[in-house]
């Protein structure tokens, strides 16, 4: 059945099936550091509408697995081949459709990258606020299937908060469009909210209608502050916050997180920094204020920091507020350069920040765990970092990103703020949402993909074949 699969997509799709071993392999894997066990039957990778919906026709009629997939940036395993699966790669329907200045919204389809939008809008004077740290490479359809985050969400939102509306093709291949080009709407139930975030389990977005904002007014303004340990820092955030101040960006990492980060970059890196000529151990806090209030907001966020113990630096100019942003931007880039790391994800209500932070490094003296951790801290978001040797995350650090889930969840936090739950964190879920929303919520699933084709194993267990 397979080889009929196989032959019945390059008949009716011709050159948008890939079979040549590269990009088989490459479908495989995300940035998780996740490797599925098998090659996929095929790649497709489609230019239209038309082409997702032939796929999903073929793919519903054979019930063969389909795995939707953007530019592989994904941090949770939800977008790599499954056994005897298509990965449906949408990354070349990559056409910004349309950019409407009067009601502040773009058209574009699902491989139109962050950074990509933007430049194309920074002469009308409107740009999209979601902003992963990955917004280079990262594309739109990928950031709306996860409900990204990144350094902007306290101040603009998470991805949710900027769509409007989509273009969704179902499992059987019909195409639905949900959601509006209004500021308001309150038809019906919002599908549009709950396919972003559905991780390519309900279906396969193929257009996004999204909301733009005006560039706020006036240059951003910088902030960076050493703090003597993490503890220090993660409290200094919190009064941030309790101050009624609200930075565009508040971004905290550890002393293990900067010492990765001086080695990958080299000690020139923090020459000119609060960091510089300071002992090992210290916390490190990066933030902007933005709009026509930056420099006041600015000296407020500056004395806050003070109060609580941090040596601070300002800057109004641009180029050194992306070197002083640069730092926290290096550190993905830090970890990967030493080899194996797990990248988690959790959020906890912002007065627990300092308290999650204690339990991170408890938990990795405990499991003989290096555990780097980042946060944006101004909406409670932490990532820990677990690093290891070799191939497979090893039993004991499973040990203690459990342990970490489930404090995160006891502090009344969850166990993804951004990345998802794709397959890598599919074993706490029913725990974090209770048995009776866990099953409400495959029943959604089972209504939008009642043949189980779509994604098979992220977010939910492996269902039994569907016969």
């Amino acid at each position: 059945m397979s080889n009929e699969v196989v032959q019945q997509l390059i008949a009716e799709l011709g050159g948008a099936v890939v079979l040549d071993e590269a990009a088989l392999e490459a479908s495989r894997e995300d940035r998780s550091g996740h490797r599925a066990a098998e090659r996929p039957l095929a790649v497709v990778r489609p230019g239209s509408i038309a082409e997702v919906q032939t796929t999903m026709r073929i793919a519903h009629a054979s019930r063969t697995p389909v795995v939707p997939r953007g530019a592989g940036t994904g941090l949770a395993g939800g977008a790599i081949a499954s056994p005897g699966a298509i990965v449906l790669d949408v990354s070349g329907m990559d056409r910004i459709l349309e950019i409407d200045e009067d009601d502040e919204l773009a058209v574009v389809e699902p491989g139109v990258l962050n950074g990509a939008l933007n430049a194309r809008l920074a002469a009308s004077g409107l740009w999209f606020a979601p902003d992963p740290a990955s917004r280079e490479i990262s594309s739109i359809g990928g950031n709306i299937a996860t409900n990204a985050g990144g350094l902007l969400c306290a101040k603009y939102g998470v991805t949710r908060e900027a769509v409007l509306g989509l273009a969704v093709v179902l499992a059987d291949g019909r195409l639905i469009r949900t959601g509006r080009r209004t500021v308001k709407g309150v038809t019906g139930y919002d599908l549009t909210a709950l396919l972003t975030g559905s991780e390519g389990t309900l279906g396969v977005i193929v257009e996004a209608t999204v909301r733009l904002r005006p560039i706020p007014l006036g240059g951003p303004v910088t902030i960076a502050a050493a703090f003597p340990d993490v503890e220090a820092a993660a409290a200094a955030c919190t009064a941030v916050t309790a101050a009624k101040l609200r930075p565009a960006i508040l971004e905290l990492m550890d002393a293990g997180s900067i010492a990765r980060i001086a080695e990958h970059l080299g000690a020139a890196a923090l020459v000119g920094t609060p960091l510089a000529g300071l002992a090992p151990g210290r916390a490190f806090v990066v933030a902007q204020c933005d709009d026509a209030g930056a420099e006041a907001d600015a000296v407020a966020v500056a004395a806050v920091f003070e109060a609580a113990g941090g040596r601070t630096r300002r800057s109004g100019d641009v180029a050194e507020g992306e070197r002083l942003l640069g730092i926290r931007r290096a550190m993905h880039p830090a970890m990967a350069a030493r080899g194996e790391v797990l990248i988690e994800d959790v959020a906890v209500p912002r007065s627990k920040l300092a308290e999650m932070f204690r339990a991170i490094e408890a938990i990795g003296a405990r499991h003989g765990v290096e555990i780097p951790t980042i946060a944006h801290a101004a909406d409670g978001n932490l990532h820990p970092n677990f690093v290891y040797e070799g191939g497979e995350v090893p039993a004991h650090l499973w040990a203690a990103a459990d342990e970490m889930f489930r404090t995160a969840v006891r502090l009344g936090g969850t166990l993804t703020g951004e990345h998802g739950v794709g397959i890598l964190k599919r074993r706490w879920l029913a725990d974090e949402l209770g048995p009776d929303v866990f099953e409400l919520q495959q029943g959604v699933k089972r209504l939008f993909d009642p043949l189980g084709i779509l994604n098979p194993g992220v977010m939910f267990e492996p269902a039994p074949p569907a016969r």
